[in-house]
Formats: C-alpha cells, sequence, structure tokens
C-alpha cells in the first residue's frame, strides 16, 4: 500500500456509487469505505475490488456519522438529498472534503462561511444534470463573453431514456430506479425566462407546455420546463441573456399520457381506504372507477368516463394511444391492483413492475445546449452543445456513468490538490469546470460544440 494512503467514504451503494467507485479504485493510493444502513448492500457493491471496506452506518445518527468522516480525508454523498446538510455539518466539524451530485439546496449553502473558516471543499452538481451540463454551458458562455460576444438565449434540454429499440410501450420510457419520484417530478411547478421576464407555468399546466424539440432526425423528442431556471442569468453570468429556459426531454407522447395520469388522479398521495394493507382484493377496472367517481363497470363505459374526465377527443390517434396505453397498464382489466394505499403508489406498483429494463436492454442519456449568440461586429448565429451518451447491456446505465464518473473525478481533483478552492461549490466558472471537463473528455465523456 502506498505511504501516501488516501482515504474515501462513500455514502450510498445506489446505481450510480458503481462507476464512482471504480473511477477511483484506478489510483492505488486510495482506498474506499463504503457506508450504508445495511452492510450487505455495501458488501454486494465491495465484491471482487481491492482495498474497499463496507460498513453499516446509519447517517440519522450524527455522532455515529462524524466519528466515521473523521477517520477519512473527504466524504462522497450519494445518499438522498435530505441528508447532504447533515453530513456536510459533520464534515465541517471534522474538517474534511464533501462531494455531492446534487443541486444546493438553501440548506446546504448556510454551511458556506462555516466551509470557508474550516478550510473546506463542499463540490456539488457534479453529475449529468447537474454537473456535465454546466460544464459545456460555462465553457461555451465564457469562449462567447472573452471574444466580446452576448449570449441573447440559452435553451438547454437532457433527458435519461430508453435507447430507441427499448422504448417500447407506451410511455416511452423505462425506469432503473423507483418511479414515484419521476412521477413526483410532473407535478412541479417551474418557472423560465422569456423576453426578458420570468414565465411561471403552474404545476397541472406542465405537460401542456411540452413542445417537440429537434436535436437529431432519428429521435421524436417533447421538452418541457424543468424547475425553476430564472436563477441562470446569474448563476451562468449571462445578465443580457433574454431567454433562459433548462428542461426536461421525453419521447413524443410522454407529455400527453402524462398529463392523462395527472387528469384521472393517479398522481393523488392520499391515503385511500380501499387501497390500505388488509382492504379486500380489489380489480384495476375497480380503481379506475373510484379514480373517477363512476359507477362503471364495462370496459366500454370506463372508457367513456376516461375520455370525459381527461377531455379527451374520441378518435384522435392521441386518444387511441392513450387508451391503449392505459389499457397496457391493466387498468381497465380484471387483474387485482397492487394496493399501495394510495392510488399513487398503487400506480407506481404497476409501473416499477412494467417499465423495468430487461436483459440485454439499454437506456441513453441525452443532452443539447443551444445558445443564440451576437458577436462583438453585431451578427448573429445559433451554437450548439450536444452530448449523446449509451448504456451498456447488463453493464453501468449510462445514467449512472455519467452521474457516477464525473462525481468520481471532482473528487479525485480535490485530493490531487487541483480543485482548491473552499466553501459550498458548484462548477459555475472555468477555473472549476476546465480541470473537470479535461478530465472527462478523457474518459471519452464530452459534448461536441457545433455552429449551425
Amino acid at each position: 500500500m502506498p505511504s501516501s494512503e488516501r482515504k474515501i467514504l462513500l455514502l450510498g451503494t445506489g446505481f450510480v456509487a458503481g462507476p464512482c467507485l471504480r473511477y477511483l479504485l484506478r489510483r492505488e493510493e486510495n482506498v474506499v469505505t463504503i457506508a450504508s444502513r445495511r452492510v450487505e448492500s455495501g458488501q454486494k457493491l465491495a465484491k471482487g475490488h481491492p482495498r474497499v471496506r463496507p460498513v453499516a452506518l446509519d447517517v440519522s445518527d450524527d455522532a455515529a456519522l462524524e466519528a466515521e468522516i473523521g477517520k477519512h480525508d473527504i466524504v462522497i454523498s450519494l445518499i438522498p438529498y435530505t441528508h447532504h446538510a447533515r453530513v456536510i455539518d459533520a464534515a465541517i466539524k471534522q474538517k474534511k472534503h464533501v462531494v455531492t451530485t446534487s443541486y444546493v439546496s438553501p440548506a446546504m449553502q448556510a454551511f458556506d462561511d462555516a466551509a470557508k473558516k474550516a478550510g473546506i471543499t463542499v463540490f456539488n452538481e457534479i453529475g449529468v444534470d447537474p454537473g456535465i451540463d454546466h460544464l459545456y454551458a460555462i465553457k461555451m458562455i465564457e469562449e462567447v463573453h472573452a471574444a466580446g460576444g452576448k449570449v441573447l438565449s440559452f435553451l438547454s434540454y437532457c433527458g435519461g431514456l430508453p435507447a430507441p429499440e427499448d422504448s417500447n410501450n407506451p410511455l416511452g420510457y423505462k425506469f432503473s430506479w423507483s418511479s414515484r419520484g419521476v412521477l413526483l417530478a410532473l407535478r412541479n411547478n417551474a418557472r423560465y425566462v422569456d423576453g426578458g421576464k420570468p414565465v411561471n407555468v403552474a404545476g397541472p399546466d406542465l405537460m401542456d407546455s411540452a413542445k417537440p424539440i429537434y436535436i437529431y432526425p432519428a429521435f421524436a423528442f417533447e421538452g418541457y420546463p424543468n424547475r425553476d431556471s430564472t436563477p441562470y442569468n446569474e448563476r451562468y453570468n449571462i445578465p443580457e441573456c433574454q431567454t433562459v429556459l433548462r428542461g426536461t426531454l421525453r419521447y413524443q407522447g410522454f407529455p400527453k399520457f402524462a398529463k392523462a395520469l395527472v387528469a384521472l388522479g393517479f398522481l393523488d398521495d392520499a391515503e385511500k381506504d380501499y387501497l390500505q394493507q388488509g382492504a379486500a382484493p380489489i380489480a384495476w377496472k375497480s380503481v379506475m372507477a373510484k379514480a373517477l367517481a363512476s359507477s362503471a363497470t364495462s370496459e366500454s363505459d370506463l372508457i367513456a368516463a376516461v375520455q370525459k374526465k381527461a377531455s379527451l377527443q374520441g378518435g384522435t390517434e392521441d386518444t387511441k394511444r392513450i387508451i391503449a396505453g392505459l389499457k397496457w397498464l391493466d387498468m381497465f382489466s380484471d387483474k387485482p391492483a397492487p394496493a399501495r394505499g394510495t392510488l399513487l403508489d398503487t400506480l407506481c406498483a404497476t409501473l416499477d413492475d412494467k417499465l423495468q429494463y430487461g436483459p440485454g436492454e439499454r437506456d441513453m442519456v441525452m443532452l443539447q445546449h443551444r445558445f443564440e449568440i451576437e458577436l462583438k461586429d453585431g451578427t448573429q448565429e445559433t451554437r450548439t452543445s450536444t452530448g449523446l451518451w449509451y448504456g451498456i447491456p447488463d453493464g453501468d446505465t449510462a445514467m449512472a456513468t455519467t452521474v457516477g464518473v464525473p462525481c468520481g473525478i471532482a473528487t479525485q481533483l480535490i485530493l490531487d490538490g487541483k480543485i482548491t478552492r473552499h466553501g459550498v461549490l458548484a462548477p459555475m466558472d472555468m477555473e472549476l469546470a476546465g480541470p473537470l471537463i479535461t478530465a472527462l473528455e478523457a474518459e471519452g465523456i464530452r459534448m461536441v460544440d457545433e455552429i449551425l
């Protein structure tokens, strides 16, 4: 073992952890402790790897968390974002660096001064979205500004999707983890900047805001706004930019199908007596009837009630696809529904069963920035920065690789003293983004810039 041993604490064993771990273990001096609530999860991830020690750790136990962090040089937090502030607090007390792939929340940002005083780096937003998207946005923006130009419009869309050949279901979507978070995101409000003014999109209207997004001719994408894009004039240092939108990509048809699920009440997370554990078994068609407040029992009557409730015009191709999709999910059938307490969780149980990746299937990540630029001489041009990555069948997903590898790279750059800035950080300038881009491209992960 090299004398300059580097001790890394990895919190979490989810799908991202594998690519991150393998990247870090390329360096002989790195020794990794994998901490998870159940030690068996860490043992499974550690299997076959040298210099890895799995331990059981309850991150809600502050004393245990602080003690474990104190044994290491840096901690990577890949657990749910709600725990990051607790991890950062413990790391500041122990004067240890932190890396997360999550957005900087207000609770995390509140530790900025304390992190600076402790002399530690808390590096965040270094996955794919957020992460790789920031790096190549900052790269293009700083290039334009350095040449005396202005960025007039910035549109960015990203989606984690099945590869086209595996998008074979009514949603054109599959889950490599729980569907609940994906569905809940469909209820979120969104904000973006258009014509220099903020535009608000209420959650119930989010799917109506979807529109075709043209990237490559082979893909039929639709996109809609994701969260709040209004801080990015400041975050990306583009005060001159009149249009700023960061959005989500899905295959054509997803927004209309998702809108129908919302209209029918299937994103409702209120408890229902008839879906409780211990309640009598209930057929899917009966769940549908109760969701519609309908006495209908036949498929034809239920379909008519669905079309009325979801404002679907009879006979259109969109309506035919949505009804066929609901049939595919067994929602008009006598099949017992997997009662999970709420309509949302009952739907999730069905989606988790039917929309999983099968053997030999692969995912992909599509990301594109589109910049409208005014050059120093007043002429205008459109530039794009595009990344497309595919998963390995029966191996790492594209999402796991494009989140886990950047996270591992940021960790290594901190350990190597190539990122030395202290405080709660995200890669918002080329001093931070440049080394990350160089290391990512060495791994074959890059976005391609074009002038249209």
